[in-house]
């Protein structure tokens, strides 16, 4: 029997990669791959002390969850089925979450103990039952998720919801990187990043979209060319996209699973990640807010803690999702109500290697 905090460690069929897991949020606590010395680095923010995901004793970062039952934000916490404007239409949800939803509401995914249904020495699947109204969200959603440590040190996640009714579904992993490992240097000014997507999700003071798309060309946003992500906050104030520090969804020109939609590397360490996904969209967060004066969070042995703390714009959230709000935004033409007879998956592939 597992508890929430039982740790599931996987190893890689040719020992390439290791990682371990807790079923509290399907969460993913550690991930070792080895740099451009050969050692391997625990390259994954989180707790050392597991208790601490539970209890928000040092605040709740949402370190290395699923996050849903629909992830990041929904506009004052309404949507409508069949979706609206700002939820202006009939058959409207409340859900219970203050004025913006975040992550699913006050109890979402990453906040419940998921069943263990099969562990293998290189796998782990989770599944989760949220039932009806829990949230204020329609329709029971069975959800699945399956982390997988493949050859040439590779992991695949696979997702797989269904619900009951009609109800929106949007899911990610939540996972904070330092490909450094803190070893090198305490910022992203080595982290080089480059995606193509041409536009991104233009957002309120608040982080809600606005339901317009906007051109990334003469912005800190664009990475259609590789660049430093740390070197290129700066440049994200004076454009006042929110505050200083990256916290915003792109979507990608192509979906093209058979070529990386996403890839940054240190160039200190020598680690590169490859984002191979079925997802039309991109949210970077750059850690702008993860430093509290009056709760800092200590890092991880691994990474130079207990003493060392993580500070802001240290290290970087990849999630891989579909357009953000979509639900109260229709002109973004994206369908993200779910049901018995359109099921929600979700994949993605982040295959590590050395420069």
């Amino acid at each position: 029997m597992f508890q929430a905090l039982t740790p599931i460690t996987l190893v890689a069929p040719d020992a390439s990669a290791r990682a371990a897991f807790i079923p509290f949020g399907a969460t993913t606590t550690n991930f070792w791959v080895k740099d451009k010395h050969g050692k391997f680095r625990d390259i994954l923010l989180g707790f050392d002390d597991h208790t601490l995901y539970q209890s928000d004793a040092k605040g709740h970062p949402y370190f290395g969850p699923i996050v849903g039952r629909y992830a990041n934000r929904i506009r004052n916490g309404t949507f409508t089925i069949p979706i609206s404007k700002d939820a202006s239409g009939p058959n409207k949800f409340f859900i219970s979450s203050g004025n913006n939803t975040l992550h699913g509401g006050f109890d979402g995914f990453d906040r419940r103990t998921w069943q263990v249904a099969r562990v293998l020495p290189n796998s782990v699947t989770f599944t989760l039952l949220d039932p009806a109204g829990t949230q204020g969200f329609p329709g029971t959603v069975l959800t699945t998720v399956t982390y997988t440590l493949e050859r040439k040190s590779t992991w695949n996640i696979n997702i797989h919801a269904v619900a009951s009714a009609k109800t929106p579904i949007m899911l990610s992993g939540h996972h904070y990187w330092n490909l450094e490992a803190y070893q090198e240097s305490q910022d992203l000014n080595g982290h080089i990043a480059q995606f193509q997507a041409s536009k991104f999700v233009a957002t309120d003071g608040n982080l809600i979209p606005t339901g317009k798309l906007t051109s990334v060309a003469g912005t800190a946003m664009d990475f259609r060319k590789a660049k430093s992500i740390g070197k290129s906050i700066p440049d994200t104030a004076a454009a006042q996209f929110c505050g200083t520090g990256f916290d915003n969804c792109w979507i990608f020109d192509k979906v093209q699973e058979k070529s990386p939609a996403l890839s940054i590397w240190s160039v200190n360490s020598g680690i590169k990640l490859d984002v191979f996904t079925n997802q039309p969209a991109l949210q970077i967060y750059s850690c702008n807010g993860l430093f509290n004066a009056s709760l800092p969070i200590p890092r991880k042995v691994t990474q130079g803690g207990p003493n060392e703390i993580y500070a802001d714009h240290s290290c970087v959230v990849i999630e891989n999702e579909s357009l953000i709000d979509a639900i109260n935004n229709p002109e973004f033409g994206v369908d993200q109500i779910y049901g018995p007879d359109r099921p929600y998956t979700w994949e993605a592939s982040y295959v590590f290697s050395t420069l």
